[in-house]
């Protein structure tokens, strides 16, 4: 909710102590003020603070020295203040003139003002207490991990990947099997050795007679 500012000096104090300072100058017999008072009070909520941004509402027929100090003559009417300076006026009923306006002075409050940002940390830690890269983490923004690619590792998984490949190419090959085997017809038989005797000579051949040689000895 918006403050009410009570005094000069409230008023004084308010500005000094934040970097940004919302004021809607109205009053209670103003239609357009009531008008636009629940979007003023969802602003104040969304975006308002402590010792960053002030949403506070100023009564012009109470708090006459703070309203003639801004010249202000027509209600209602925001001022903007951004270190104690106004940086923005808006007159009139006029929701989204004034959202506008308040969303551009809010980054101007620093870092932690922004909506939504109150888990942003200054840089975010890993496991084990290492800064995440000066990132912030929590903002919108993802944490990605340095991508490094080693040229040498490469080649040296491709060459290991051929080696292996012709190794087994021709140490597992079934066709070059096949062609040095036996029992394949377009290799000759083996020859066989001639049996030899005592000495190294050739052994005598064994002779078979038939029933001729047997009825003419």
């Amino acid at each position: 909710m918006p403050d009410q500012i009570s005094s000069a000096a409230d008023w004084r104090s308010t500005v000094s102590s934040h970097a940004v300072v919302v004021a809607d100058f109205y009053a209670d017999w103003c239609g357009p003020c009531k008008m636009i008072a629940p979007h003023f009070e969802s602003l104040a909520n969304k975006y308002a603070k402590p010792r960053k941004i002030a949403f506070v509402k100023v009564n012009v027929d109470t708090q006459g020295e703070v309203s003639q100090q801004y010249g202000v003559r027509a209600m209602p009417t925001f001022l903007i203040l951004h270190n104690g300076s106004v940086i923005k006026t808006v007159q009139g009923a006029n929701p989204p003139a004034l959202t506008s306006a308040v969303e551009a002075a809010v980054k101007l409050a620093g870092p932690g003002a922004v909506a939504g940002s109150s888990f942003s940390g200054g840089g975010g830690q890993r496991l084990g207490g290492t800064p995440v890269g000066g990132q912030r983490v929590g903002s919108g923004q993802r944490v990605a991990r340095p991508i490094s690619w080693d040229i040498n590792q490469w080649i040296n998984a491709i060459l290991s990947f051929i080696g292996l490949y012709f190794v087994s190419l021709f140490s597992l090959d079934p066709y070059k099997a096949a062609e040095n085997s036996k029992y394949n017809k377009h290799n000759p038989p083996p020859q066989a050795k001639p049996a030899t005797g005592p000495g190294g000579k050739p052994a005598a051949r064994a002779t078979f007679k038939t029933l001729n040689d047997l009825g003419s000895e």
